[in-house]
């Protein structure tokens, strides 16, 4: 059974702040050698570096960062599930090393959204390109909603007020500070902890603009540049450190309605059994609130230090950093992390502190 045996991060900076500066393997090298470091691990010893990634250009940043990080005998893999993909890549560092064709996978992911390139779309008939933000999500423009759209029609569905997404969101930012988080962060650019929590009143969180129907800038996460990395080894390797990675799930969903498809792939892997930590993605807050309630989550369990809504979202790292927040927050028992991808894809992951 794989382990994940070491697993760490940089801060999490909203766009244009203290990482604006930083390239990708800026980001993800000291994070990866942090973890290395925290295990004992070799760079020698490392099969492959899997990292998610969003918003860059191409030329595979894992290989980027395996070299920046002096792993020249790694290839590098780099995957692009979105919001979902850093999760991924534990699911797939998971899948190598229990096959037997890894000991030693780094996994992860690592997202500048500061950096990332301007995009243009060509004209077939010859006219000037047109700039882009979201890419496709699905082949029919008429069920490919943006994001924010589809959280608000999620939220008109299932009736969760702007109310509830406040106070969701109040809740995250309130614990995010109450939390000290340093050990699972590798310090950057002189930053040591997350940018953007803060106090919330009712009247800051009534001034938030809008940015659709009940959707607010509060109950929304921040755009952010970032980078989290895990340390996925074999029972041979690991000699009983670390968290036994139980089981994983990445499932397809209707892509009109990205906020639940967690819920699909939370229930191949988690049958009510009892959980001591569960970290859920807040893209926005009426996503996480639908999900913790769909699957019949303990809202006393999810996100203990704070969820995205305090600290922003850097796409391809999201996930990532829920896992590494899981292996630093988890004492003793199982706990679950589980995001939402545009295009109607979710990812759950199951761990347990002691293996059973």
């Amino acid at each position: 059974m794989a382990r994940l045996i070491a697993a760490r991060r940089t801060a999490v900076v909203p766009r244009g702040g203290a990482f604006a500066r930083l390239s990708i393997e800026d980001l993800a090298s000291p994070v990866l050698l942090a973890c290395l470091a925290d295990a004992g691990i070799r760079p020698d010893q490392v099969d492959e570096v899997i990292l998610a990634n969003a918003l860059g250009a191409g030329g595979n940043p894992a290989r980027r960062v395996a070299l920046a990080a002096g792993l020249g005998h790694v290839p590098g893999l780099t995957i692009d599930r979105q919001c979902a993909g850093g999760l991924d890549a534990i699911l797939l560092a998971r899948a190598l090393v229990d096959s037997g064709a890894a000991d030693v996978v780094v996994a992860g992911g690592v997202e500048s959204t500061s950096r990332r390139p301007l995009r243009l779309r060509t004209d077939p008939e010859g006219g000037l390109p047109v700039a882009y933000d979201q890419a496709p999500f699905t082949p029919w423009p008429d069920r490919d909603p943006g994001m924010a759209d589809a959280a608000e029609a999620l939220a008109q569905r299932l009736g969760i007020s702007r109310a509830a997404q406040e106070a969701w969101a109040l809740e995250s930012h309130a614990k995010a500070l109450k939390s000290n988080h340093s050990a699972e962060i590798v310090p950057l650019a002189g930053v040591t902890q997350d940018a953007f929590p803060r106090r919330l009143s009712p009247g800051l969180l009534a001034r938030a603009p809008i940015v659709a129907g009940s959707i607010t800038a509060a109950t929304a996460a921040v755009a952010a540049d970032a980078a989290a990395v895990c340390l996925v080894v074999s029972d041979r390797i690991a000699q009983g450190r670390g968290l036994a990675i139980l089981n994983g799930a990445t499932v397809g969903g209707n892509p009109e309605e990205p906020g639940l498809a967690p819920l699909a792939a939370i229930q191949r892997l988690w049958q009510g059994e009892p959980l001591a930590m569960a970290e859920i993605m807040e893209a926005y807050a009426v996503q996480a609130i639908a999900v913790v309630k769909g699957a019949g989550l303990d809202p006393a369990l999810v996100n203990p230090g704070g969820g995205a809504l305090a600290r922003g979202h850097p796409i391809g790292a999201s996930g990532a950093i829920l896992a590494v927040r899981l292996f630093h927050g988890l004492q003793s028992g199982r706990g679950l992390a589980a995001i939402a991808s545009a295009g109607g894809i979710g990812t759950a992951l199951l761990v347990d502190s002691s293996g059973a």
